[in-house]
């Protein structure tokens, strides 16, 4: 969980990167750092919860520090939806940032479709308001990330840190 943390900021730091509002370049930068700041709490408690052993004193916080590092994680997809949407500017040449830029290209597609099918869609009230009954959620990134069987997802997986490996190696 603590190198899939790692993943992750590392995607909000592209993103927030190639961030064309400075307002969501910001939070996203926030969530990025915040998701940063737990997964290395989680990997100092892992570490110490297994020297320990086996106690629920050990598990308690274990457990409550995975809570926080997913909570980090929705918020950074989050922030990165909000940037994805106001628009990215051109990625460099590196194939981690294009990786991730072709990843909310095709994710924003996605969005775009769907709001369009909604529109066109007659469940709407007298107000032109969308009814709530029978109506389906947009498409997020937590959506995309939690539909995919974890060997063949199609999100950034290998934002590892350590040199050599591509965004996609890994999975969330």
């Amino acid at each position: 969980m603590v190198s899939d943390g790692q993943v992750v900021v590392k995607f909000g730091n592209i993103l927030a990167k190639h961030c064309l509002d400075q307002r969501c370049s910001t939070e996203l930068l926030r969530a990025a750092e915040h998701t940063q700041s737990i997964s290395s709490q989680l990997g100092i408690v892992a570490r110490v919860k297994a020297v320990t052993g086996e106690s629920k004193a050990s598990s308690e916080p274990l457990l409550s520090n995975v809570q926080n590092l997913i909570q980090a994680v929705q918020h950074v997809l989050r922030a990165a939806e909000a940037a994805c949407v106001k628009g990215l500017g051109q990625p460099s040449a590196d194939p981690e940032e294009e990786e991730v830029a072709a990843f909310c290209q095709q994710w924003r597609k996605n969005l775009t479709q769907h709001r369009a099918k909604e529109a066109l869609n007659s469940d709407r009230d007298e107000l032109g308001l969308r009814k709530t009954r029978g109506a389906k959620a947009e498409p997020t990134l937590m959506s995309v990330v939690q539909e995919q069987p974890p060997r063949s997802r199609n999100i950034p997986k290998h934002l590892n840190p350590r040199k050599g490996h591509t965004v996609m190696d890994r999975h969330l």
